[in-house]
């Protein structure tokens, strides 16, 4: 398969773990890369180590930096997003500088973009917004991508694909979720349209046939992994295959019943499941 067999350990779904604690678990089960989140990097920066040094216990592990994840203070109105809870001032302060250069100072090749706002932004703002992400990205070698969620402002890949189109930067592109493509009912014929180079990221995970009444809920708790479920992750793949997609294969699996569990146990169960999952998909037509 065109994205091959590499895979990255997506770090949101553990954000209980130390990033040094990951290191050494994610790479022993096979994973050769994994996402940082912006405050990986902040809160050792304020223990006094520097982003150089960071680098290098995660190079000498064996594993690379895939991407920052994410930015979710890139638009006019994300500044005032949420009710002023713990959440809101988490995510307004993601502003989209902030994340970019730390992810620079790491070596991160990219930066995810979210919108948690419960309304959909309209195309202009958010167009305008994604320009500005991207240009400020490209100051320093770096690519976007739209992570898009049935929860959030952005809740399909139309909507994301069109913001892209429309922001017209090269740099920019899409994050593709297997959980949130599928919950938010886009199709694989619409992804069959965009052309491969712009899916910058690719995460997955599994889930029921039939959603929880609670999306966020399910979201947050209850992703299953590669194969467990009756996403049509297979699909999928060919799919990003067919449009010559080259995108990291991330595995992030949110469920409530690994919180408990030695992070070597999960991360072995993911690599186990995505590697049986790729060679599935490649011996099926």
């Amino acid at each position: 398969m065109a994205m091959g067999t590499d895979l990255v350990f997506c770090s949101p779904a553990l954000p209980g773990v130390a990033l040094f604690d990951r290191l050494g678990p994610i790479a022993k089960a096979g994973f050769t890369a994994l996402s940082l989140m912006p405050g990986d990097v902040w809160t050792l920066e304020a223990q006094g180590m520097s982003a150089k040094d960071i680098a290098s216990r995660i190079a000498d592990a064996g594993l690379r930096v895939a991407e920052m994840d994410c930015t979710a203070n890139w638009m006019p109105r994300h500044p005032l997003q949420g009710d002023g809870g713990d959440l809101s001032l988490l995510l307004r302060g993601l502003t989209a500088q902030r994340v970019i250069e730390s992810a620079a100072r790491i070596g991160a090749p990219s930066v995810v973009a979210v919108d948690l706002c419960p309304t959909p932004p309209s195309l202009d703002e958010a167009a305008s917004g994604f320009a500005t992400l991207c240009d400020l990205a490209a100051e320093h070698g770096l690519r976007a991508h739209i992570e898009f969620l049935p929860v959030g402002g952005i809740r399909t890949l139309a909507q994301a694909w069109a913001i892209v189109q429309e922001a017209g930067r090269p740099n920019g592109g899409l994050t593709i979720d297997a959980w949130h493509f599928f919950r938010s009912g886009s199709t694989l014929a619409e992804l069959a349209e965009i052309p491969g180079s712009r899916v910058h990221t690719v995460q997955l995970c599994d889930a029921p046939a039939e959603p929880m009444t609670d999306l966020w809920a399910e979201l947050m708790t209850a992703r299953l992994l590669p194969g467990e479920g009756a996403l049509d992750l297979a699909g999928l793949l060919h799919t990003l295959d067919q449009i010559g997609s080259t995108a990291p294969i991330g595995v992030e699996v949110f469920n409530s019943r690994q919180n408990e569990l030695p992070l070597a146990q999960v991360a072995q169960s993911w690599a186990a499941a995505t590697r049986s999952l790729l060679e599935n998909a490649r011996n099926t037509p």
